[in-house]
């Protein structure tokens, strides 16, 4: 044995902050199979307990602002956390929370994932809370990742072109956000000359913009994607990849993750989070 076999492999260690999906498709359990994937240890604390499957979110029991810091600080009292990101936040008082233990932690590469509604239609935090959200943890995120629908709430515009995103983007920066990645799935005018649909993310750091394409994969299974998405931004800057470069693995990723995945459920189903060869 060598030398270098000798000496133990870091671990990485992750904290997700969100809702549980019990159908495993989304939420925590999207995250922690997304940071085992790539090799990274994973804990987690509970803001909502969802009850949803492939077909819709039908309600959810949030849990109190106190539940959610008891559920951290003893993850946090014990390890060193490289990295962490948040999903659902339902209310007002946990999002504040959370906040406030980033801060007291000094707790670093932090992915902000702003669920407001699930994809049947389901609102998973109110206008209030939302507001807050902004307020509170855009300033402290190294990035944050909303979609479409969730980056028309946000900065309360209609997106249906580039340019529309580049303006809502600057809008969530003007509110503290470093950088902002829009997952923009489909848009018109962003076929090539063949024109093959392309699944065009954009994001902004500072004044540039970068844009990630990959073929778009005509499916229903896409429970989940957004959530593993943000953990495997989360994974990749928690290994020491620069943000351009998390970005760029995990939209590779997430591509594969939906081409394999297990087509299971009456919905959409969920996407492959083992998935290896990307």
């Amino acid at each position: 044995m060598t030398q270098n076999e000798n000496q133990p492999t870091k671990t990485e260690i992750c904290l997700t902050i969100a809702g549980l999906d019990p159908s495993g498709g989304a939420g925590i359990i999207a995250d922690i199979k997304t940071f085992s994937a790539f090799d990274c240890f994973a804990t987690a604390a509970v803001a909502s307990l969802t009850f949803q499957n492939t077909q819709g979110v039908y309600g959810a029991a949030n849990q109190s602002a106190e539940i959610v810091r008891r559920q951290i600080e003893p993850i946090l009292q014990d390890f060193k956390v490289s990295a962490l990101k948040t999903g659902m936040l339902p209310t007002r008082e946990i999002i504040e929370e959370v906040a406030s233990i980033i801060e007291e932690y000094k707790l670093e590469n932090f992915v902000v994932d702003p669920v407001v509604r699930s994809t049947s239609g389901f609102d998973l935090i109110d206008d209030e809370a939302l507001r807050v959200l902004i307020e509170k943890l855009f300033p402290l995120s190294t990035v944050i990742t909303p979609n479409i629908p969730e980056a028309e709430r946000i900065a309360q515009m209609k997106i249906e072109t580039a340019e529309d995103i580049e303006r809502a983007a600057r809008f969530m920066q003007s509110c503290g956000a470093k950088n902002v990645l829009i997952k923009g799935g489909h848009l018109p005018g962003f076929e090539r000359a063949n024109k093959k649909r392309k699944a065009i993310d954009f994001l902004f750091t500072g004044a540039e913009l970068h844009t990630f394409e990959a073929s778009y994969i005509e499916t229903d299974a896409t429970h989940g994607t957004g959530c593993t998405l943000a953990a495997a931004i989360t994974a990749n800057l928690a290994k020491g990849k620069n943000l351009f470069e998390a970005v760029q693995t995990a939209k590779r990723f997430v591509h594969e993750a939906i081409r394999t995945a297990p087509q299971i459920g009456k919905g959409h189903s969920p996407v492959n989070h083992m998935v290896k060869n990307y």
